[in-house]
């Protein structure tokens, strides 16, 4: 099983109200794609952070297995879902295990 973790700093010229409505438009693209793409477990995106945190949102997900989360990463689903997201982050980091 091959876990994909990002966490997103969104832009700082959102106010916090577009800063929201962002994370929740974020988190209903991606978890829609939940049972659309071949070898993805499970997909998560976070948005109810605590004020301690540094970052605002995080994806976890789940895949089979590398080549899973390659075609994912291809896939054009995701790449409609992620061209969103793009659109409203400023830094994002990535750790894949």
């Amino acid at each position: 099983m091959v876990k994909h973790f990002i966490i997103w700093k969104l832009k700082d010229t959102f106010t916090e109200e577009e800063k929201a409505a962002a994370r929740r438009e974020a988190k209903r693209r991606l978890e829609s794609l939940d049972g659309k793409i071949d070898g993805m477990i499970s997909i998560k995106v976070h948005i109810d952070r605590l004020p301690t945190s540094t970052g605002d949102m995080m994806l976890e997900s789940y895949f089979e297995d590398e080549a899973a989360l390659a075609g994912y990463q291809k896939n054009p689903i995701h790449l409609e879902a992620a061209t969103y997201v793009r659109s409203v982050v400023a830094e994002r980091l990535c750790l894949d295990f």
